[in-house]
């Protein structure tokens, strides 16, 4: 295993990185284009770069910007400043829509504050024959979502829209989305590197249920009768979210449970 490897990791840990190890490892990755036990030798140009990378680690900046790419769903995603870094609690999110989908085929999907693209290019990705829809206000995460698309060869569309004031025509199968749901008070007291990300796809007013509500309502009409409407949630949100759609008219509401059995998604019929 190379020197530099311990040498990056114990920078990364005087500066007050968590897992420093697995930091250093990523970064010596990316740097080289091999996997750490494979690496034999880095360039002195490479040690800039490190060197590079772990001030910034320091500084604050998510990792997932520093390398430009995260995995989600087993898929290569590249990410960066402006858009939303995909995380693994959103994939129950996406198991939960396929589970729905199983069986059924030209289904009309629509992606509420899609950012990176990731919910719907993994459901693209294994629902081939659905035409795809995928929203968002934000230019920088809609450049991320193209790009993440054209690398995959995904015919997934991406629409420039404010989901709480604008429309889409038709109607679909399925309604997904993990819009913004963290409320004022924890946007105050959020980690430094979590305050990298856009303010837009975490904050949602005083107790964070702005955007369930908003969508509930406006995208009713939008989804047809037996629809699935699907959420991802704060753990402390499900009774709330069910609720919102109790009163939007929704059916056979469940609240299911992340990895770590916290609640994380909501989902009612149409």
């Amino acid at each position: 295993m190379v020197s530099q490897y311990r040498e990056i990791t114990a920078y990364l840990e005087a500066g007050g990185i968590p897992d420093a190890d697995f930091d250093a490892r990523c970064m010596i990755e990316q740097v080289t284009g091999q996997k750490l036990e494979t690496v034999q030798h880095i360039s002195d140009h490479q040690q800039q770069e490190l060197h590079k990378m772990a001030e910034r680690r320091i500084c604050g900046e998510p990792l997932q910007y520093i390398l430009g790419e995260w995995e989600f769903f087993g898929m290569r995603l590249f990410v960066g400043e402006g858009v939303l870094i995909p995380r693994p609690d959103t994939e129950v999110l996406v198991e939960t829509v396929l589970h729905h989908c199983k069986g059924r085929t030209s289904l009309r999907i629509l992606d509420l504050c899609t950012g990176s693209g990731c919910i719907a290019l993994a459901l693209q990705k294994h629902l081939l024959d659905a035409e795809i829809h995928a929203l968002d206000i934000s230019e920088a995460a809609l450049a991320y979502a193209v790009q993440n698309a054209e690398y995959h060869a995904l015919p997934v569309q991406f629409h420039r829209v404010d989901v709480l004031h604008g429309t889409l025509s038709g109607q679909f199968d399925v309604i997904v989305s993990n819009p913004p749901y963290l409320t004022t008070e924890e946007m105050a007291h959020l980690q430094t590197e979590i305050r990298c990300e856009p303010a837009g796809a975490l904050e949602a007013g005083t107790d964070g249920l702005q955007f369930y509500r908003g969508i509930t309502a406006r995208w009713n009409d939008s989804l047809r009768d037996g629809g699935l409407l699907a959420y991802e949630i704060g753990e402390q949100q499900g009774e709330a979210v069910r609720t919102i759609l109790e009163s939007g008219g929704f059916r056979n509401i469940q609240i299911l449970q992340d990895y770590a059995r916290r609640d994380r998604v909501v989902t009612g019929i149409r």
